[in-house]
């Protein structure tokens, strides 16, 4: 176990090597935004033996889920570490900040979609997959729980047109989805429950074609609360 933790220490490191270099240089906490939840993380509580944390880990897609129904959120174990715009790279950096040491017991990962998208440079499927793996790998290694979660549809992005993510990412879910298998780790497909037929969402569902309504959060919910059951139990 310790080797497997010397080795994704040395693969955060040389990402975050490679990063600095790709980002001209910007400074990796600024890029990973290790100062969104710091003080947030500062306040949190010590676990007592028995008690559970289930940190969920993502984008605007993700953190969009609390600022839209917060109530889901409100008076539960769940803590929301999603920030907006963000790949899959970022949030491997800040994977033990965000999740690892503020004692998650499960963590639910939904990310990939801005990796599609391009927002921090061009990510293959391959290279996104990588990343969800390493992320799963840190967290089995320190005895988290992993809840690997599919893209939602999208048929195109709005600020970034032209990525072709109605073929891109249902080719993404079917290899987290292989991984998640022979891992061992749970995965949850949401593109199925979002799917207009067409790798999109509709408009009830979502107001931009990707990012979602309250309806759309409240088809998530009690799929996640599924898995969640099954998971900890």
């Amino acid at each position: 176990m310790k080797i497997k933790l010397i080795i994704y220490s040395l693969l955060i490191f040389s990402l975050i090597i490679k990063t600095s270099n790709a980002q001209n240089h910007e400074n990796v906490n600024t890029w990973a935004n290790f100062e969104q939840f710091k003080s947030a993380n500062d306040k949190l509580s010590q676990l007592k033996n028995g008690e559970e944390r289930i940190v969920f880990l993502g984008n605007s897609i993700t953190i969009g889920w609390q600022e839209t129904h917060p109530e889901f959120f409100e008076n539960t174990i769940y803590v929301n570490r999603g920030i907006s715009g963000q790949t899959t790279p970022q949030m491997l950096v800040r994977f033990y900040a965000d999740v690892i040491d503020i004692g998650a017991t499960t963590v639910v990962i939904l990310a990939g979609t801005n990796d599609i998208a391009g927002n921090t440079g061009p990510m293959s499927i391959d290279m996104i997959l990588n990343n969800l793996k390493s992320m799963t790998g840190i967290a089995l290694a320190n005895n988290v729980k992993v809840i690997l979660c599919s893209v939602l549809p999208a048929y195109d992005y709005p600020w970034s047109p032209k990525k072709n993510p109605n073929i891109k990412i249902p080719k993404l879910n079917s290899k987290i989805k292989k991984y998640a298998k022979k891992s061992g780790v749970h995965y949850l497909d949401y593109f199925k429950a979002l799917d207009n037929g067409n790798n999109g969402i509709d408009k009830e569902f979502s107001y931009d074609g990707v990012h979602l309504t309250l309806e759309g959060y409240k088809v998530l919910e009690p799929l996640l609360e599924n898995a969640l059951k099954k998971v900890t139990k």
